[in-house]
């Protein structure tokens, strides 16, 4: 990359250095030759020769280029043509592109220098007034400042826009992550409260003589307990919503309440299902009615001018497939979801990456958008 951009100021310090040089001996761009031709030969081609640095030290380039033609100018004079335009033009372009304001603003005030020096130095201006008829020719130096300073401005846009977005995205996966473990807790935890209470009612059972039993058996409760409180106090710094804790772990039973609960929000959801409908591992229920509700929750908030949505589920004999699409409409759906509040699809994304499964969100065919998703079962 930065042998590209050394061989890119090359080329245009060439391209300058040769404009200079038609201008000086051919005459080609120029409308007043002053001096003799080997001394604006040397000038312009040292102030060409100095562009080639012009990335590393932008102010110090235009500083070079403009105390070079100065010299010039006082020991010759001032001629005029395109040679004295380009030089000085990339360079002070260069320091409202690469600059920071105040140091950006010297570049204005350096081409302010030599308009001043260029017009004081040229035999043609006889009077004040002749002088400030030239005021013109600091317009192109400006204007390649203003557009350098635009470019520039607009690239940190582009990157705070990106780096928000990734500070975006990456709060949304700590986020995704910690209702997962959440979640996690309550389906293991659930897991683990059984095969405690299953544990003891065996041991009860047991005869008074199976002492080896038995004391597998408090072994295993013990463990159980044991696992279950350092359980809870892992995740427990992770709850903010008590209400929340205390309801049950949703699922794939829960869709019809979640279609009733979208569609009185103003956006009709039908749920379709097709295939032999089975108990899913907990865990993988609740991933799967995230997913749904997450794809929902996009169409009612970002799918312009959305009047219905459909859920499609497919279970499958070795994976459960997902489908969730609005009829909205709007060019930049796919941008707009990509950028969505919430956990979004980077949060999606990290739930489906635990199942080794799939995720594609895209703009429908028919109009709309659509969500999909695939969870392998085998993986459950």
């Amino acid at each position: 990359m930065q042998a590209r951009i050394r061989a890119t100021d090359i080329a245009i310090a060439a391209i300058v250095c040769l404009v200079a040089q038609l201008d000086v001996w051919a005459g080609i761009g120029t409308t007043n030759a002053v001096g003799p031709e080997w001394a604006r030969s040397l000038a312009f081609g040292l102030a060409a020769a100095l562009l080639v640095f012009r990335r590393a030290h932008p102010l110090g380039v235009l500083a070079g280029v403009i105390g070079v033609y100065l010299v010039e100018f006082a020991i010759v004079g001032s001629p005029e043509g395109n040679a004295v335009l380009l030089a000085p033009l990339v360079a002070i372009y260069t320091v409202g592109r690469l600059e920071t304001m105040p140091r950006s603003l010297l570049g204005v005030a350096l081409g302010v220098v030599l308009w001043f020096g260029w017009s004081w130095l040229d035999p043609l201006n006889a009077t004040f007034a002749d002088m400030l008829d030239t005021i013109v020719w600091l317009a192109p130096w400006v204007i390649a400042w203003l557009v350098g300073a635009l470019v520039r401005t607009t690239l940190q846009a582009r990157d705070q826009r990106r780096a928000a977005l990734a500070q975006r995205e990456s709060r949304a996966i700590a986020e995704e992550r910690n209702r997962i473990a959440r979640e996690l807790h309550d389906v293991v935890g659930h897991s683990l409260s059984v095969m405690i209470v299953q544990a003891a009612a065996v041991r009860r059972r047991l005869a008074a003589d199976q002492h080896v039993e038995r004391t597998a058996l408090e072994a295993v409760e013990s463990a159980g307990r044991e696992a279950l409180t350092e359980m809870r106090r892992l995740v427990g710094v992770l709850r903010t919503d008590e209400a929340a804790d205390r309801e049950p772990a949703p699922g794939l039973g829960d869709l019809d309440r979640l279609a009733e609960r979208v569609t009185a929000a103003g956006l009709p959801v039908s749920v379709s299902v097709t295939g032999e409908a089975r108990e899913l591992p907990a865990a993988l229920d609740v991933t799967a009615y995230r997913l749904v509700q997450e794809g929902l929750t996009n169409a009612l908030r970002h799918a312009g001018g959305a009047s219905a949505a459909r859920v499609d589920v497919e279970y499958g004999d070795a994976a459960l497939r997902l489908r969730v699409i609005d009829d909205g409409a709007g060019p930049d759906m796919e941008v707009t979801r990509s950028n969505a509040g919430g956990s979004g699809l980077a949060g999606l994304r990290e739930r489906v990456a635990l199942y080794g499964g799939s995720l594609l969100a895209r703009p429908h065919d028919g109009g709309g958008f659509e969500l999909l998703a695939e969870l392998p079962l085998e993986a459950a």
